[in-house]
């Protein structure tokens, strides 16, 4: 009989796949942090993971661990080299979510080119009602948009951008695929940054930030850039200096390199960067769809028919049901 065990808070919908699936046993702890899940380590078959870390030395733990299903699509907090070394396959959600994040990077553009916090803060008493005539918001139909990383969550806004008659660029040395219609591809990031009007990332995390001070010094002083990717690909302290300074107009982000926020972050002074707690993801709607796929993963492993496309890890690991 498997044993799953759900490390972090989950939709009754995906507790409900989970409980019609025969000879499965759930263990369930809603903290999302690394320490709440040792004392479930050892005893668990599949691991159903939301955002939390997943360490090699965790995994070492796991001495059943045959599958890990994350609640999403992006695994930089789990040691994948670990679990490929345990033969233990890393399954995603696939696009489930896409939609939904497209949808807030839509929302932290207009929110941030708008000036949104500024004009709401003005509006509520004890504001100044006069700042409605400070023109300090801009549009962004009519302008360009480049988008780093032409995946799913990518192609979803480049067609929602079409809808407000953007012009749309992208750029990502990995894509194979044909980009979508009216969509134009770049292989110079710094000449795109130069030429964007407004930029939104969509690209794993890496060992270094992507956009850093030498990047955000070619952007227009009227550029917005939004990040609802991962953080740490933003270079959040540059990124603060310089919306502090007006060398660039504002920023939207959900993710950051230290969650939750600190006071320390200097982006947590900015009214001119609008903020939100890497919730991009987390609608009523695709809370319950990323339960349900996340469960069903598990359910489809020890089926025999978990979906080879939605392994991670799939090329250095047996599936071995």
């Amino acid at each position: 009989m498997p044993r799953v065990f759900v490390a972090g808070k989950l939709h009754d919908a995906g507790f409900e796949v989970l409980r019609l699936a025969p000879d499965i046993t759930v263990d369930y702890v809603e903290t999302i942090d690394e320490h709440s899940m040792q004392p479930f380590l050892g005893d668990a078959n599949a691991i159903l993971l939301r955002t939390q870390p997943f360490s090699a030395s965790s995994i070492a733990k796991c001495r059943r661990l045959r599958m890990v299903s994350r609640h999403g699509v992006g695994y930089d907090s789990v040691d994948v080299d670990a679990l490929n070394d345990r033969q233990v396959p890393l399954a995603i959600v696939g696009d489930v979510n896409a939609q939904t994040v497209a949808e807030h990077a839509m929302l932290l553009l207009m929110s941030a080119s708008r000036r949104l916090l500024q004009y709401d803060a003005a509006t509520r008493p004890g504001g100044d009602w006069s700042f409605r005539n400070s023109l300090a918001s801009r549009e962004i139909s009519g302008k360009s948009l480049l988008i780093i990383g032409l995946g799913r969550i990518g192609r979803n806004l480049a067609r929602m951008a079409a809808g407000f008659d953007i012009s749309v660029s992208a750029y990502d040395p990995f894509m194979k695929a044909s980009p979508p219609d009216g969509v134009t591809m770049v292989d110079d990031l710094h000449t795109a940054l130069s030429n964007a009007d407004l930029i939104s990332l969509h690209v794993p995390k890496t060992n270094a930030p992507l956009i850093g001070a030498p990047e955000i010094a070619v952007m227009k002083p009227t550029a917005v850039i939004v990040n609802t990717a991962r953080g740490g690909t933003i270079d959040e302290a540059a990124l603060a200096i310089a919306l502090k300074a007006g060398r660039i107009f504002g920023a939207g982000l959900d993710v950051f390199d230290d969650e939750p926020l600190t006071i320390a972050n200097r982006l947590t002074a900015s009214d001119h960067a609008i903020l939100t707690p890497h919730s991009a993801s987390m609608t009523a709607e695709c809370a319950e769809r990323m339960a349900i796929a996340a469960a069903q993963n598990i359910v489809d492993f020890f089926a025999g028919r978990l979906d080879r496309t939605l392994v991670v890890n799939a090329e250095n690991t047996e599936l071995s049901y």
